[in-house]
C-alpha cells in the first residue's frame, strides 16, 4: 500500500525542475500521458465564472446555477429544456477550441517520441489538437457521442450536426421538439455517452483503444519510460494515478512526473524516480518550449 503522507515539494528552483523534465522527455524511449480535468482547466475550459455566465445567463437567472458541472445534473422538466442546456454545454466544451494552446504545446514535446495518451477527459481536445487517434484512450466517454438511454445496443453516434442545430434553433431555453434525439433502434431517448453508471456504452472503438493502450504498456514494461501525469485528481485515481505509481515502482528505468497546480506530489515508495511541479500545466509546457 502507498503511504497517504506525500513528499513535500522540495526547494529546488523551478527552472531546474523544468530542465530536469526536459531531459527526462528527451531521453525517454516512451511516454505515457495521463490526463485529467486539470489539463483542460489550464487550457481555459473552466466550468464556472465568466465563461459559464456568458453562455448560460438565462439558465443562471432561472435556476441560480453556480457552474456548468453541477447544472448538468439538474432534472429539467422537459426534454426540450434539457437539450437546450446540453447542446450549449456540448458546443462550447467539445466543438469550440480551447482558449490556450496547452494541448498543442504538449504535442510539440511528444510528437517525435513513442507516446500514448490515457485520459478521463471527455472534451476531445487531444484529437482536435492533432494527436494520433490510435494513440488515444478516452476511458470515460466523449461529449461528442450519444448512446441509447437504455441502452438497447452497444453503439454510439456522433452528435455534432444535431447539437449545432439545437444551438441555432433554440428559443426561450427550449429546442424544437422535433430535434429531441431518439435511439434509431428502439425509439427511446438518447443520452450522453459519459460514464455515470452501468448504462455507459463501451463500443467497438472504446474496446480497440483499450487494447491499444494495454499493448503499448506491455511493450514498454521494462523501457526507459516516463509516466507523465497532468491535472489528475482523486475522483478516479484508479484509472491513471495509482497504475502510474505501480508501474513506476515496478520498473527501475521508469520515471513518474506529476504536473498539477497546488496538488503535485509523489508517494515515498517512488520518490527517487519522481518529479513533481506545483505550477500551472500550461505555464510549465510553455517554459519547456523555450
Amino acid at each position: 500500500m502507498y503511504s497517504k503522507t506525500s513528499i513535500k515539494e522540495c526547494t529546488k528552483r523551478y527552472s531546474q525542475k523544468i530542465e530536469q523534465l526536459r531531459k527526462l522527455i528527451q531521453d525517454a524511449d516512451a511516454i505515457v500521458i495521463g490526463a485529467g480535468a486539470g489539463l483542460s482547466t489550464s487550457a481555459g475550459f473552466t466550468y464556472s465564472g465568466e465563461r459559464f455566465e456568458n453562455n448560460f445567463a438565462d439558465f443562471i437567472a432561472k435556476y441560480h446555477f453556480t457552474d456548468m458541472y453541477t447544472a448538468g445534473f439538474y432534472p429539467f422538466a422537459t426534454r426540450e429544456e434539457q437539450w437546450a442546456f446540453w447542446s450549449r454545454f456540448i458546443n462550447i466544451n467539445r466543438y469550440s477550441d480551447a482558449p490556450r494552446p496547452v494541448y498543442q504545446n504538449l504535442l510539440k514535446l511528444v510528437k517525435d517520441k513513442d507516446y500514448f495518451v490515457l485520459t478521463t477527459n471527455v472534451d476531445h481536445q487531444f484529437q482536435k489538437a492533432g494527436y494520433d487517434k490510435k494513440r488515444l484512450f478516452y476511458t470515460q466517454g466523449d461529449y461528442g457521442l450519444w448512446q441509447c438511454e437504455e441502452p438497447c445496443h452497444n453503439k454510439t453516434y456522433d452528435n455534432e450536426e444535431m447539437v449545432k442545430r439545437m444551438v441555432e434553433q433554440q428559443q426561450n431555453m427550449q429546442i424544437p421538439s422535433e430535434l429531441i434525439p431518439h435511439c434509431p433502434v428502439c425509439g427511446r431517448p438518447m443520452a450522453m455517452n459519459l460514464r455515470a453508471d452501468n448504462t455507459f456504452v463501451e463500443d467497438e472503438g472504446w474496446h480497440q483503444a483499450k487494447e491499444n493502450y494495454h499493448d503499448f504498456i506491455r511493450h514498454h514494461l521494462t523501457s526507459q519510460i516516463v509516466y507523465l501525469e497532468l491535472g489528475v485528481g482523486y475522483n478516479t485515481p484508479v484509472i491513471i494515478k495509482y497504475p502510474f505509481w505501480q508501474m513506476t515502482e515496478g520498473n527501475a528505468k521508469a520515471s513518474y512526473v506529476c504536473l498539477n497546480a497546488g496538488e503535485a506530489y509523489a508517494p515515498k515508495q517512488i520518490e527517487k524516480q519522481s518529479l513533481w511541479i506545483n505550477h500551472d500545466i500550461g505555464d510549465v509546457l510553455e517554459n519547456l518550449q523555450k
